[in-house]
């Protein structure tokens, strides 16, 4: 039991997990900032657009309500949001992965220069060459 515990706190501490642990938070409070702009910015400017108070306005009542059974609507208007809300959380995360990739770019020509500029080291084989010339050079 002990091994396992061993190996699980391992595996749950490791950088990956964490990692993805930490966009799971993030990602839930991304979800509800979009899902705002959404609701309260975008679906407002909608439902101006067609001169209604909210987007229900779009939805199509396909039955009316009776006494023995509820109205049958097609939720137009909620199905766009859902694709707006979509658009908002696609567009921000292409911005995002798109000054990711843009800076691991960079990084890595960063990386190149600084190799490239930097003589090489010598190998063991200079060093010890380098070490018998200089002991011949001191030799009287």
């Amino acid at each position: 039991m002990k091994k396992f515990i061993a190996e699980f706190k391992a595996f749950a501490l490791k950088g990956n997990v964490m990692d993805m642990a930490i966009g799971v938070i993030i990602g839930g409070a991304f979800a509800a900032i979009t899902g705002s702009l959404v609701s309260d910015v975008v679906t407002p400017l909608l439902a101006a657009l067609f001169n209604s108070p909210n987007t229900d306005a779009l939805n199509v009542t396909l039955r009316a309500a009776t006494e023995d059974s509820e109205a049958i609507v097609l939720g137009l208007g909620t199905f766009v949001g859902t694709i707006l809300n979509f658009l908002v959380i696609a567009l921000v995360l292409f911005a995002v992965i798109k000054a990711m990739n843009k800076a691991h770019e960079l990084a890595e020509r960063n990386k190149a220069k600084e190799e490239a500029a930097a003589p090489p080291e010598p190998s063991a084989e200079e060093k010890l060459l380098t070490e018998i010339r200089d002991l011949l050079r001191d030799k009287p």
